[in-house]
């Protein structure tokens, strides 16, 4: 088992790539302390867990309240003893342009993208310390990589996870702390419909989706679960000298 006793709290835990991790996690042998926003999705995937052998426990929180985020943190190391492995998956989709701007959407999107993981690795980091050292996994996308022309502030904002997930590991190198982020390309998920979803109809929906997947080389959207791999891989211990790495999961989308 990769994760062999091992303390890890994601977020974003209640379905799509968070769950898979939740789940996968838990098969490798961690202890997993999954929070979300969405408490019914939540206890399903706790639930399921449990069901089959393994080690989990859940809170609700909205990360887009700073004191939640500290908060969640405390409540998964008191729970569980400590931590090892902190995976900062919470994201939100955006605007698709910046005429007219919201700017309470661009708030949304900042704060939950880039914000949220910064306050809960944080509050992380004395408890990793305490373990002699740990990993830190961000959910960048390949938005943070190459320009994409849907959504300038979603692009804006995964960019900046991944630089700050550069500077942090760095910073804590000497700490025994990796810094890493997946970015994932096109991935079959609730949020990706999302994405798709804003401000367009079904048929342009349907049409940018086409032209999302023939961008790929492997010519197929990506599931949660191979995303799921790729963030256990940085925050086991085979990744044991790796860090400020930013993996794509894109099916070669940012090669071609």
């Amino acid at each position: 088992m990769r994760l062999f006793n091992k303390l890890a709290l994601i977020t974003a835990a209640a379905s799509g790539m968070g769950r898979a991790g939740c789940e996968l996690f838990a098969r490798e042998g961690a202890t997993v302390f999954a929070t979300d926003i969405d408490g019914a999705r939540l206890d399903q995937v706790v639930s399921a867990i449990v069901a089959a052998g393994g080690k989990a426990h859940g809170a609700v929180a909205d990360l887009l309240d700073p004191s939640a985020c500290a908060r969640v943190v405390e409540e998964a190391a008191r729970v569980m003893g400590g931590l090892d492995i902190v995976w900062n998956h919470a994201g939100t989709p955006s605007m698709r342009g910046i005429e007219g701007m919201d700017l309470d959407d661009y708030a949304r999107c900042m704060d939950l993208n880039l914000r949220a993981g910064m306050l809960v690795t944080a509050a992380a980091l004395p408890h990793l310390r305490r373990r002699g050292g740990g990993s830190v996994v961000f959910t960048a996308s390949i938005a943070g990589l190459v320009g994409l022309a849907t959504s300038p502030v979603y692009n804006a904002a995964k960019s900046a996870v991944i630089g700050m997930a550069k500077s942090l590991s760095l910073r804590y190198a000497r700490d025994r702390i990796r810094v890493n982020t997946v970015c994932p390309g096109p991935i079959d998920t609730p949020m990706y419909q999302e994405f798709l979803g804003t401000g367009l109809d079904a048929a342009a929906r349907a049409q940018l989706q086409e032209r999302s997947i023939a961008a790929v080389p492997m010519r197929r959207m990506g599931q949660p679960i191979e995303v799921a791999h790729a963030a256990l891989w940085l925050a086991s211990d085979d990744a044991s000298y790796v860090t400020g790495a930013a993996l794509p999961v894109d099916g070669g989308y940012t090669v071609a």
